[in-house]
């Protein structure tokens, strides 16, 4: 296995479609900072003094929750935002209470005043107009954003200024060198690994996060038809179609299930577990959406030395994660003043120390303090499109649900 260690733009534009209209995009977004738009900005951050801002965010990791304390700490002195992180297990639960928000009228003094989004979740509050903005461009860190990322689109759907790119994200692999040397490079031998050693293979229970991701990466491998899942889908009108893409997807699962950990009846909760049983040896691989997963895991000790990340020969499922503001909050000035810093080169270089986070940066290598970005990417691989996403997870549900 090889990673790509070259500037990251150029490693993203390896991968088809992962870069489809960026270095369009980032042609135009050449500007600079007006004096005008500094001014506005003073003024956004003069009205969000005081504010209290509602963070959802995934509270599944130890080291994100203790980097957002971290945050929150800076914006509270240097600022006087007060930031408090409200964890969620899945996004989608923070999306339906801001359905029910705009069904109820409350258009103002919203429960969510700041959200860690992207894909399907994201997809469904821009079309339910749950959104504020566009308000990306007016960021003074927006500048410094490497725009050859495909930060303009998420999983397809444009972003229209609506959500500020916050970090890259790989579905990579760990295994212990120790414990297995020659790690599965497909699905295929996946599942091979899986009947030769019983108890020993698993992923997370859709619909969290690693999961379903999991789930889209085995189809993008195991189908026959790729292009189907880069189009809108209608479950209702394309329901042959949707069945005769995923077909192979529960052929496979329905070979791996009996032998997984577990024999299928229960799966892990999420990435962390999945470490934690990789750590124990209950299981032979663990699954993140972070290529410096491994590297961060040793660093705080719950990982062995000999731990490793690694993607699939096809390579790595691929996106940007993003952070967004909805239409009623009552801190959207509090909200882009948060957005702002943890879009700094301060912040975006901690978070990618692998003893602090790992997370990748989306800033241009000469805005990172340390004048590098800390890491290297796997080959990509496109994101579906996301109303593909809530077809998988049902139908998964339907299938293998207790």
């Amino acid at each position: 296995m090889t990673k790509l260690t070259t500037a990251i733009g150029l490693t993203l534009a390896l991968a088809s479609g992962f870069l489809t209209s960026s270095f369009a995009h980032a042609e135009q977004q050449t500007s600079t900072y007006s004096s005008e738009m500094a001014k506005k900005w003073q003024q956004i951050e003069s009205k969000a003094d005081g504010q209290t801002v509602y963070f959802n965010a995934w509270g599944g990791s130890q080291e994100i929750n203790a980097y957002l304390r971290w945050a929150a700490k800076q914006l509270k002195s240097r600022y006087n935002v007060t930031l408090k992180h409200v964890k969620v297990a899945d996004i989608a639960e923070t999306t339906q209470r801001l359905v029910a928000e705009k069904t109820a009228g409350k258009n103002s003094d919203g429960s969510v005043d700041m959200v860690w989004i992207n894909g399907e979740n994201f997809r469904s509050m821009k079309s339910g107009n749950l959104l504020y903005g566009p308000f990306v461009d007016q960021l003074p860190n927006w500048e410094k954003v490497d725009q050859r990322l495909p930060v303009f689109e998420d999983f397809t759907e444009p972003t229209d200024g609506l959500e500020a790119p916050w970090g890259v994200g790989q579905l990579v692999f760990i295994h212990d060198k120790q414990t297995l040397s020659n790690p599965p490079q497909s699905f295929a031998e996946l599942l091979s690994l899986a009947k030769a050693f019983p108890g020993k293979v698993s992923y997370p229970q859709p619909p969290e996060f690693h999961g379903s991701s999991f789930l889209k990466a085995a189809l993008i491998e195991l189908t026959d038809n790729k292009p189907a899942l880069y189009q809108p889908l209608d479950i209702q009108k394309d329901k042959m179609l949707f069945d005769s893409v995923t077909a192979p997807l529960w052929q496979y699962l329905d070979q791996l299930h009996p032998v997984a950990w577990q024999q299928g009846k229960r799966f892990p909760s999420g990435t962390t577990e999945t470490i934690q049983l990789l750590d124990d040896k209950q299981l032979l691989l663990a699954l993140t959406f972070n290529p410096n997963a491994a590297n961060a895991a040793i660093e705080h000790g719950t990982l062995t030395e000999t731990a490793q990340a690694y993607a699939f020969k096809q390579g790595a499922l691929s996106n940007i994660h993003f952070l967004a503001i909805p239409w009623n909050s009552s801190a959207k000035e509090g909200a882009q003043v948060a957005i702002n810093f943890l879009l700094s080169p301060e912040a975006q270089t901690r978070k990618a120390d692998t003893s602090i986070w790992g997370d990748p940066s989306v800033l241009k290598e000469d805005s990172l303090e340390n004048g590098s970005h800390g890491f290297s990417l796997f080959q990509p691989i496109a994101e579906p499109h996301p109303s593909w996403l809530t077809a998988i997870e049902q139908e998964w549900q339907r299938r293998y649900g207790h």
